[in-house]
């Protein structure tokens, strides 16, 4: 993402966690995607990825967790408060980045985790493929992605077909339903990928 992108992404990042799956701060919302998440990682400690981590929630869940996390961001912003709420743990570093091209050193993850960001690239099929250079043989794949009623995003066939080019053992789960996700019912495609490499 451009220098562009990461200064919009910026003037976001003080409002940013208000929403309900953004900030996690909601016991109910947040202890949904520990069930939803945790069950799809290797044993800690896993060395996790989470690319495009905005403010840190995942990343502070997954360190939690006992997992090795890397957040990378385009947006410094973003990148201090996930500092802040993962201060005090060690297994939690921040990195400023490109998602698309992340400057992470190839075959080191355990997992790349990504949520609601392919869609924003150009060409999705070489971030993927950008993605999976990161993971050891044997890593996974984990991408949160939906198709918004607003127009954006990428339908979970869409989706599959381009992480399928570079993965095995694809699995799809829709998530559309699982209101305790979203904090409150969602009207749009929302769906989970993992897939190894």
């Amino acid at each position: 993402m451009s220098e562009q992108a990461g200064a919009e992404w910026d003037a976001e990042a003080d409002h940013f966690d208000e929403a309900p799956d953004h900030g996690l701060r909601d016991p109910h919302v947040r202890g949904a995607w520990r069930e939803l998440l945790i069950p799809l990682l290797p044993p800690p400690p896993a060395r996790i990825a989470d690319l495009a981590c905005g403010t840190g929630s995942l990343s502070l869940l997954l360190a939690e967790a006992g997992h090795e996390v890397v957040g990378l961001d385009a947006s410094e912003r973003m990148l201090e408060h996930g500092r802040a709420k993962t201060r005090g743990l060690a297994n939690a570093t921040f990195v400023r980045g490109d998602a698309g091209h992340p400057a992470l050193p190839s075959a080191t993850f355990d997992v790349v985790l990504a949520r609601h960001v392919l869609f924003l690239f150009d060409d999705p099929a070489a971030v993927i493929r950008a993605w999976a250079r990161l993971l050891r043989p044997g890593g996974r794949l984990v991408l949160v992605e939906g198709s918004w009623s607003t127009g954006a995003g990428i339908t979970a066939e869409e989706c599959a077909a381009i992480v399928e080019a570079s993965a095995t053992g694809l699995v799809v789960v829709d998530l559309a339903a699982r209101d305790e996700l979203w904090g409150g019912r969602v009207d749009d495609e929302r769906y989970l990928v993992v897939a190894e490499v």
